[in-house]
């Protein structure tokens, strides 16, 4: 049993769910989370399942397990607020559509984060690509490999040198709270691409409104997630590429970016609807 970590930012009756990604920490939300909490918004960030201890930990817990943990904290959001958001990052990103995808009448937006459905970014070696779509599957079958990790290498998703080099010794350090785990477990991979397929035969489900912040230069998930997403999904969508950021758009060169569209969007999406002036209307009455 992993200590919990998850964290609330009381506000006010608008409500925001940020999910952290696949080996990752609900510190990387942190910073996202107070610019949300700072604007007057009530902020919830879950510890997914699994997460926040060691790499046993995260094996014995499957993409279920996490999107549990979703399931709960929008529950708990919801029970303190009158509209719910749900944001995430990466496999957060992932997660957050599937919520919005299976309960499209309890979600007023999505906050689109680095999507990935696939590990194809520039860093990423094609022979690692190939072994995440095909031998994966094979081996969770069978379930070997179970011990397997594939590590991170640089840039760990970071642009900005002085940043990644604090994250790096943090993610070396042990101590999976600060900045999470150096690597995938493989049977953990799996679960993520199994968790990608479901994702992707129901996205047309989402019908609320998505705000999909990608990096243009990402090296972890191809922006052609992004692109799918925004193709796909049933409701308004708006693509946004950022320029001076790697995966970690939350955290990298882009963050105050990040900040500043995401609190503009739920304040758009959150404001009653105008109505119409009665002044202005005119009537005609009267038998002819």
């Amino acid at each position: 049993m992993t200590a919990k970590h998850d964290y609330w930012l009381p506000g006010g009756p608008v409500g925001v769910l940020l999910v952290h990604g696949l080996t990752g920490t609900p510190q990387e939300m942190r910073g996202v989370a107070r610019a949300f909490n700072q604007a007057g918004y009530t902020v919830y960030v879950p510890q997914l399942a699994g997460h926040c201890g060691t790499p046993e930990d995260l094996v014995n817990s499957g993409w279920r397990d996490w999107y549990q943990s979703v399931i709960t904290g929008a529950e708990a959001l919801s029970a303190r607020v009158d509209r719910l958001f749900i944001g995430g990052l990466s496999m957060g990103a992932v997660l957050a559509l599937n919520y919005a995808a299976d309960y499209p009448q309890r979600v007023s937006g999505v906050l689109v984060y680095s999507i990935t459905l696939r590990y194809d970014g520039w860093s990423i070696p094609v022979l690692s690509r190939l072994a995440s779509r095909w031998l994966l599957p094979f081996t969770g079958w069978l379930r070997l490999g179970r011990k397997r990790i594939f590590y991170e290498t640089p840039p760990y998703g970071i642009r900005n040198e002085v940043l990644r080099r604090k994250i790096a010794a943090k993610m070396f350090s042990g101590d999976s709270v600060a900045a999470g785990l150096p690597g995938n477990p493989w049977p953990a991979l799996n679960e993520m691409s199994r968790l990608s397929r479901h994702l992707r035969r129901h996205l047309y489900r989402v019908t609320a409104p998505c705000l999909i912040l990608h990096a243009a230069e990402d090296d972890i998930s191809h922006r052609r997630n992004a692109e799918w997403v925004r193709d796909r999904v049933s409701g308004p969508a708006e693509l946004v590429l950022l320029a001076n950021s790697y995966h970690m758009i939350t955290i990298d060169n882009d963050r105050s970016e990040v900040f500043r569209r995401s609190t503009d969007f739920v304040r758009q999406q959150s404001a009653p609807p105008l109505q119409p002036d009665c002044r202005w209307i005119s009537q005609t009455g009267g038998a002819g």
